[in-house]
């Protein structure tokens, strides 16, 4: 029996597609298991006392490039004090 299916024009190669298919249901299970565990992180970090939300705007302030975040916490400061803030 043949791997490749064709309708029309288009043909399909069983095999190759349930490969990607396949590549692709493992990478999300990954996913879920890595997110899992970053929640067991902050779950642990929570359990000690410390702020999660703080931990995870400092997790995403590391990401960003120096300059950028130099910037924003200027016209941060700027907006704030146009507040009177």
């Amino acid at each position: 029996m043949s791997d490749v299916v064709t309708e029309g024009a288009a043909s399909v190669a069983g095999e190759e597609l349930r490969q990607f298919v396949e590549r692709y249901e493992r990478l999300e299970a990954e996913k879920k298991d890595i997110a899992d565990a970053q929640k067991e992180v902050m779950a642990e970090a929570k359990g000690r006392g410390y702020d999660t939300k703080v931990l995870r705007k400092i997790v995403a302030m590391r990401k960003r490039d120096k300059d950028d975040l130099a910037e924003e916490e200027a016209v941060l400061e700027m907006y704030m004090a146009a507040l009177g803030m």
